[in-house]
């Protein structure tokens, strides 16, 4: 049993999905407000939400690489501050689900420490995004 396993473990790495690691070009660069509103995006959210993805290295081992691009993918497809040249998501949205503990995900910030904001961080955070992008920050 543990044989076939280890043959499985090995034959899915011949899956060419999940290794591209290809960063699209950024089309609009964020002029944001500051640099630690910069530095808690880059920290708890680009990886998934811009084209400057740093692709850790478990993102080369099956069936792992495949968890990851999707969620880059669906990332990048919601909202992508790379491409804001775009139709996507609005930014309030962004504020909501990183004030309602949804972003960024558990999964991340457990394999990414730099992540795990605190709630001085997260305000920081929302505070930032509503100054860079001129929007309220509307939290009911």
């Amino acid at each position: 049993m543990i044989l076939a396993g280890a043959v499985v473990f090995v034959l899915i790495q011949f899956v060419p999905y999940g290794r591209a690691h290809d960063n699209p070009p950024v089309t609009q660069i964020v002029e944001w407000e500051g640099v630690r509103t910069e530095q808690l995006f880059d920290d708890a959210c680009a990886d998934c939400h811009s084209n400057e993805t740093e692709w850790p290295w478990y993102s080369n081992v099956a069936p792992q690489s495949w968890l990851v691009q999707r969620d880059v993918d669906a990332g990048r497809a919601d909202l992508n501050l790379s491409e804001l040249d775009r139709e996507q998501e609005e930014i309030k949205d962004l504020i909501e689900v990183i004030a309602d503990d949804e972003m960024p995900p558990l999964g991340y910030t457990f394999l990414h420490p730099e992540a795990r904001l605190s709630n001085a961080e997260k305000q920081a955070l929302i505070d930032g995004i509503a100054r860079t992008f001129g929007g309220e920050v509307d939290q009911d």
